[in-house]
Parts: structure tokens; C-alpha cells; sequence
């Protein structure tokens, strides 16, 4: 019998994807002021990024394809983290979503680093 407490492994396409959608919810509550709404537009933008290109990795037609997806996606998952600190950083908001936001982003850069690094050779599997 398994052990019904334990998490099973959520793959990255589906974690990028529900990450994105709390995003965007994220943003809906954002203040409506210039400032915000530029960065909010930034923010939406990088950070549904990140999972469109783990998704444009899968259907590639090489592992160096495959691979460039990936670092694209990884170099949006740094972007959306410079946004949220800006957000945080300028006291634009005060919610805790945003420490959650931050870390899980911070999660799927490690995630996608690592797997670069495995792809690359870097790393032992």
C-alpha cells in the first residue's frame, strides 16, 4: 500500500502552468497606479514565458533545441523574480502571495538549472 501523504512529483510543464495562472490572479489584485501596471505588464509577460518555452522544449527537434528552450525559460524565471522584488522592494503591494510567488519561482529556475546542467554534462544524473 502506498503512503497516501506523500506528495506525488508534479512535473515542471504542469507546475510552470499552475504557477502562471496564480500569477496572473496575483496581478488582478495589484494596485491600478502607472508604476504597478508597467511592472505588472512585465510580470505577466515573463512569468507565463517560463512555461511556454518548457512546452516549446518538448515538441523540439534536438537536445540542443531542447536545451535552448529551457534557458530561455530559465532566463524568464530570473526576469519574473528582478519584477516581484521590484513589486516588494517599492512597497507596491503587501500580500503574502508574494512570498510564495518568489520562492516558487525561485524553485523552477533551480529545477530548470539543474536540468540544463544534466543536459549540458555538467552534472551527474
Amino acid at each position: 500500500m502506498q503512503n497516501q501523504s506523500v506528495k506525488p512529483k508534479t512535473n515542471l510543464k504542469d507546475r510552470s502552468y499552475a504557477y502562471a495562472i496564480r500569477v496572473i490572479n496575483f496581478i488582478d489584485t495589484l494596485p491600478k497606479d502607472n508604476a504597478t501596471q508597467v511592472i505588472a505588464n512585465q510580470l505577466l509577460r515573463s512569468a507565463t514565458s517560463i512555461g511556454a518555452n518548457i512546452v516549446e522544449a518538448k515538441s523540439s527537434s534536438s537536445k540542443r533545441d531542447f536545451a535552448n528552450f529551457f534557458s530561455y525559460s530559465l532566463k524568464s524565471a530570473n526576469e519574473t523574480i528582478y519584477w516581484l522584488g521590484l513589486l516588494k522592494d517599492a512597497k507596491k503591494v503587501d500580500d503574502p502571495e508574494m512570498g510564495f510567488l518568489i520562492d516558487e519561482t525561485e524553485q523552477i529556475a533551480k529545477m530548470l538549472g539543474a536540468s540544463l546542467l544534466t543536459l549540458k554534462g555538467k552534472r551527474e544524473i
